[in-house]
């Protein structure tokens, strides 16, 4: 968990939690600017913020959490740093990969992407385009 990760590093930071257990379904039912997105945001931050008034960096711990990133700005208190994970994991995948060239020249530089899903395709694509902003190449696949 982040919280165990962060003590590691730096035993006296105090570290809050949140369970925002309605944000990923916000993203994945392209409801990320729904009234209800507006709700669940609000009182989540509001959560938090009512767990600890000295917090001054919310990390957003889910891949999905960053296509709510307006909103949630929008109900942070000024001056709390955001923060989320991906940009942070590319530039540590990147200087991992220049360190261990055996390993970056085994990947291809402009490989096809094809996503296999037991979902329908339809709706596995409509989900990936709010991620990728770009239609894919899908198909479903049976695991019987």
């Amino acid at each position: 968990s982040y919280s165990l990760e962060i003590h590691k590093l730096f035993p006296d930071i105090q570290v809050s939690g949140e369970s925002c257990l309605m944000w990923v379904p916000l993203v994945e039912n392209n409801e990320a600017h729904s009234p209800g997105a507006d709700y669940f945001i609000r009182q989540h931050i509001h959560n938090l913020m009512c767990k600890d008034h000295k917090i001054d960096t919310v990390i957003l711990g889910c891949t999905h959490y960053p296509l709510l990133i307006h909103k949630i700005r929008q109900y942070m208190p000024e001056g709390i740093q955001v923060v989320s994970q991906g940009e942070y994991v590319a530039t540590a995948l990147k200087d991992y990969l220049s360190r261990h060239s055996e390993i970056n020249e085994k990947c291809t530089q402009r490989g096809i992407c094809t996503f296999y899903t037991t979902e329908a395709e339809d709706k596995f694509s409509e989900s990936a385009f709010v991620f990728l902003n770009e239609n894919i190449n899908v198909h479903k696949v049976s695991l019987e």
